[in-house]
């Protein structure tokens, strides 16, 4: 029997654009999709935000999945209800866990930049081993993790994320507290930006990134291919 393999999602517990009063959160595809495939493939999901409780999902996401078979799925199945219970930072084991996983949506951007909570666990199960992985503005919770040399996590990896044309184009440039993907180049990483808002997944070593809510999908698949390589072979 193969053993159990948990995945750790961290999502957002911020729900405002800035001063725009417009809202957001995590974003729901970015979620259900990665959620399909892990448990598709018998991995354990637990939640957890930096405030624990209730994580809100951008209603925009909602609104745009409507007819979306996999986004109705989690929602009508009460998959979705677990995103008013996450953990907090302090009630995660980070060595329970084979994947880390970090869902988009604008709210992270807000959030998990100087959350050094978090990022000290991501950086503890980098260091074990552990995959650690990203769709689209989830990357920024790459952002303050430090290796034990003092290098960012990104820095001479090839990755990607959300990228600045796509931001430019979704007109949110002057609304997030900077751009991720000039942040993360100036981090040392290698980025790849593929055509907006097509599907766009890099793997660098235990590293896996997805540029957008297409890539959600083909990141959680290569994730799991990580997984059958590094745990289960």
């Amino acid at each position: 029997m193969d053993a159990l393999i948990k995945v750790l999602f961290i999502v957002t517990s911020h729900s405002e654009m800035g001063n725009t009063g417009l809202k957001t959160g995590w974003y729901l595809p970015e979620v259900a999709y990665p959620y399909d495939v892990f448990t598709r493939a018998n991995f354990q999901i637990d939640y957890m935000s930096p405030k624990g409780g209730h994580a809100p999902m951008d209603p925009g996401s909602g609104i745009e999945c409507q007819n979306d078979p996999i986004c109705q799925k989690f929602i009508s199945s009460g998959a979705i209800n677990r995103l008013n219970t996450t953990l907090t930072p302090s009630e995660v084991n980070i060595s329970d866990y084979k994947v880390v996983f970090y869902p988009g949506g604008h709210g992270p951007m807000f959030d998990l930049p100087h959350n050094d909570e978090i990022s000290s666990l991501t950086e503890r199960a980098y260091q074990s081993g552990a995959i650690v992985s990203s769709v689209c503005h989830g990357a920024v919770g790459f952002v303050p993790i430090r290796l034990p040399n003092g290098l960012s996590i990104v820095q001479g990896r090839t990755i990607t994320s959300f990228t600045n044309a796509e931001e430019f184009a979704a007109n949110f440039e002057n609304v997030v507290p900077f751009l991720l993907e000039t942040k993360l180049r100036r981090l040392g990483a290698h980025f790849i930006s593929g055509p907006n808002f097509k599907p766009n997944v890099q793997v660098s070593g235990k590293l896996v990134t997805g540029q957008n809510p297409s890539s959600a999908q083909p990141t959680a698949v290569q994730v799991v291919r990580l997984v059958h390589r590094y745990f289960l072979s």
